[in-house]
Parts: structure tokens; sequence; C-alpha cells
């Protein structure tokens, strides 16, 4: 994969993150709201673990 797709594979997650987040903060259904904010938690932490590995910052885990 090259750097270009990865990084824009990359901010694709991070707005999905961003959106999850919102419409965490849109819903009334306090189940649903922590549902969307795990959701968007795991994701934003993905992308900056990939973002990292990208960068040879960090090793993946085995």
């Amino acid at each position: 994969m090259g750097s270009d797709e990865t990084r824009e594979r990359l901010q694709q997650m991070r707005e999905k993150a961003r959106e999850l987040e919102q419409a965490a903060e849109r819903t009334s259904d306090p189940q649903e709201r922590q549902r969307l904010q795990e959701k968007s938690r795991k994701l934003q932490s993905r992308s900056e673990q990939e973002s990292a590995m990208q960068a040879g910052d960090i090793y993946p885990e085995e």
C-alpha cells in the first residue's frame, strides 16, 4: 500500500471516528451513546496506531 493510500485511509478512519462521536452526542439513548463512543474510541486508537506504524515509531503487536 502506498504512502498516499495509507494517509487517505487513515484520514477516512479519523473522519468516521468524528462522525460516530457526533452521532453519540445527538442520541438520547444512553446505551446507544456508549456504543457509539466506544466504537469511535476504537477507531481513533486504531488510526493512531497505524499512523505510528507507518512513521516507524512503533511495531505491530504480535
